[in-house]
């Protein structure tokens, strides 16, 4: 269970700091929202999260986009027909995640990586809205959700907050591998190298 919640909440900051190199707008428009509401504060608490709509909506679209865990199983228990499928009972079943968070017939531009598409828009990610299920649904999701949002919405906050972020010199949004390694988890290929700016100057005096 820890190796399973510490992995997939990394895989999600990965990417979502992935994406938001590659869309330096919507890296401008989370920190502009994060330092608004942190002001002077340097340590962002679980309190302030409610208050970052946009912060929020990319962690949606990055559950969209790559989930962490791109299929999972389930097995019938009775006998059911869905859409004029015959299913058995005991029959073994897959449901790719990554395929229904590209799916045009329930996102407009699929392919493109979009928070705005969640602002003002009532879906989530608990297992009640079939097109966006990173965790699962039903009695079988993941019981890890609380602790997952909880790491993930303060790691990226305290992220935003803290640092300006870059790539380093003569390297483009172009020039990064986006290749997916498939297996339980769905991680990219190769690592993310960036470069980190403090927001803050130092507290670190030179005077004697």
């Amino acid at each position: 269970m820890f190796a399973a919640g510490t992995d997939t909440s990394f895989i999600t900051l990965d990417w979502a700091m992935t994406e938001l190199l590659m869309n330096p707008r919507v890296m401008e428009k989370a920190q502009k929202e994060v330092r608004s509401i942190m002001g002077e504060r340097r340590v962002v608490a679980e309190s302030d999260l409610a208050q970052m709509e946009y912060m929020r909506a990319i962690i949606k679209e990055t559950f969209r986009f790559h989930p962490p865990v791109p299929v999972f199983s389930r097995e019938s228990m009775e006998d059911v027909v869905i859409e004029g499928y015959k299913i058995s009972a005991k029959t073994r079943f897959y449901v790719n995640v990554w395929a229904i968070g590209r799916d045009p017939e329930s996102w407009e531009d699929p392919n493109t990586f979009k928070p705005e598409r969640f602002i003002g828009s009532d879906i989530d990610y608990k297992g009640k809205d079939f097109e966006l299920i990173p965790f699962g649904a039903g009695r079988r999701g993941c019981p890890g959700i609380p602790f997952t949002i909880a790491v993930v919405e303060l790691a990226l906050a305290q992220l935003l907050h803290s640092f300006h972020w870059e790539l380093p010199p003569g390297v483009t949004p172009k020039d990064l591998d986006l290749t997916d390694v498939f297996g339980i988890s769905m991680h990219r290929r190769e690592h993310l190298h960036v470069l980190a700016k403090p927001y803050f100057p130092s507290r670190l005096s030179t005077s004697k």
